[in-house]
């Protein structure tokens, strides 16, 4: 009997030792979640970035970034304007679906509707202790519209644009949290702050799962270089802010890899919109893209995008796919094991494939819908054809003296040069149902301000 029970208890710890010893070894082949940086430029053209062929722009710690991971050549903002562009990253829907036009001044009504569902309030969900330094310009009237009430831990910046200043607008803030650290600040500085800001929320929370959004000022117009940048560059005072931005980049890149988080750390790199050219030598370069900030042709919605993540992105990768701001969303959940809500139209489509191409899986492919000045449907892509259904030019030019449409092969013709649409009437009309099929889409599922108006 002894001899039985003791059998027993020898076999019951064998099971017990091997159960742990396996529990343990799968618990340290689950990969930590990674922390994620995203670094958002404010009207930064495509051709700004040394890596996008940029002549005297010097962005070294950008293109250390590229040699280090994923540039991409077909990379689109949700909007040609700040307001809207943001929502589209911060949601992952089109524009349209924001129920407010696509700027936001100091004094408008709406902002940011309390039922969308952020990034970074679905990283929060996942365990993400989640930051924000810089500008945010998803409505400032009231404090259900600032950061801290959308998904935020921490915030320092501006609610709205850099040049939204007295006397034609009120006192400009400083916020931290939902709190005004000062009025009208010393824009010289804002970049530095906001550099040092998101340091600190690195060296204070390296142990945990995060997220910083990092939306500069710059380049958007009045530039503000910091002392030690003004005068320094080639391009001006242009070319002083965009060299100062990638310093910043540099600052925070070293600051992963002295903390120990590279290997862990998903960067990504882009700007909300094209390059402002009315503003002249003030404004970028689009590069060989036609026109910039404003209008939906390629200048105005292709930007520089530029991901990095040491050991899990291929280095010196280039990926020439068709993807998005609205696609990060999506994309990022995925990587953090979270899904997208169902409850609402969701416009991205998840890229993750791309970043890691030898783990073999597939991207759902999706046209990708140009919206313009009044949230309508100004173009649309699908594969490498783009066909313009109206265009509109803040240097009010008309490239192609009113004629309509317009179909162009952007892998052929990435400047929107030559009007294929009398050559290729079965893909004009293949593209317009993709535009009214989108219309469709969007009038059976209204914006959260339409349905809490019935």
């Amino acid at each position: 009997m002894k001899r039985k029970l003791s059998t027993g208890l020898l076999g019951y710890l064998i099971l017990s030792v091997w159960m742990h010893s396996s529990l343990f070894a799968q618990s340290k082949k689950r990969k930590p979640a990674p922390n994620i940086i995203i670094l958002f430029c404010d009207d930064m053209g495509y051709g700004d970035v040394g890596v996008y062929g940029h002549p005297t722009i010097k962005t070294p710690n950008i293109d250390r970034m590229s040699q280090e991971g994923m540039k991409f050549t077909s990379f689109y903002t949700g909007s040609p304007a700040c307001t809207a562009s943001r929502y589209s990253l911060l949601t992952g829907r089109y524009p349209v679906m924001s129920g407010f036009g696509w700027v936001l001044y100091p004094k408008s009504e709406r902002g940011i509707h309390p039922k969308e569902h952020t990034l970074a309030e679905a990283l929060k969900e996942k365990g993400y202790t989640t930051a924000m330094f810089g500008k945010w310009h998803l409505g400032s009237t009231k404090k259900e519209y600032l950061p801290r009430q959308n998904g935020f831990d921490e915030y320092v910046g501006l609610p709205y644009s850099n040049d939204m200043l007295p006397p034609k607008w009120p006192d400009i803030p400083l916020l931290q949290g939902n709190d005004t650290l000062e009025l009208n600040p010393d824009q010289t500085k804002l970049t530095e702050l906001y550099t040092q800001k998101a340091i600190e929320f690195i060296r204070n929370h390296k142990q945990d799962p995060f997220f910083i959004y990092l939306p500069y000022a710059m380049p958007h117009v009045p530039l503000h270089p910091g002392k030690k940048f003004a005068g320094k560059s080639r391009r001006g005072t242009y070319g002083d802010v965009v060299e100062e931005v990638d310093w910043s980049v540099g600052q925070i890149l070293e600051t992963l890899r002295k903390n120990g988080l590279d290997k862990n750390t998903l960067v990504w790199f882009t700007s909300d919109n094209g390059p402002w050219l009315i503003k002249g030598a003030d404004g970028g370069s689009a590069g060989l893209l036609r026109d910039g900030k404003g209008s939906t042709w390629e200048g105005g919605m292709r930007v520089p995008s530029v991901a990095w993540w040491p050991g899990q992105i291929e280095e010196q990768s280039v990926n020439g796919e068709l993807t998005s701001t609205i696609d990060l969303y999506p994309t990022l959940l995925s990587l953090v094991g979270g899904t997208v809500p169902t409850d609402r139209l969701m416009d991205g489509k998840d890229i993750a494939a791309y970043l890691f191409p030898k783990k073999n899986r597939n991207v759902t492919t999706k046209p990708f819908f140009y919206y313009g000045f009044n949230q309508t449907i100004f173009a649309v892509r699908k594969g490498p054809w783009k066909l313009h259904i109206r265009t509109h030019s803040q240097l009010k030019v008309d490239y192609f003296n009113k004629e309509l449409p317009l179909l162009f092969n952007l892998e052929e013709d990435p400047s929107e040069k030559y009007n294929l649409a009398k050559q290729h009437p079965e893909i004009v009309n293949e593209l317009l149902k993709e535009i009214e099929a989108q219309q469709q889409r969007v009038a059976g599922n209204p914006d959260f301000y339409t349905l809490s108006a019935h």
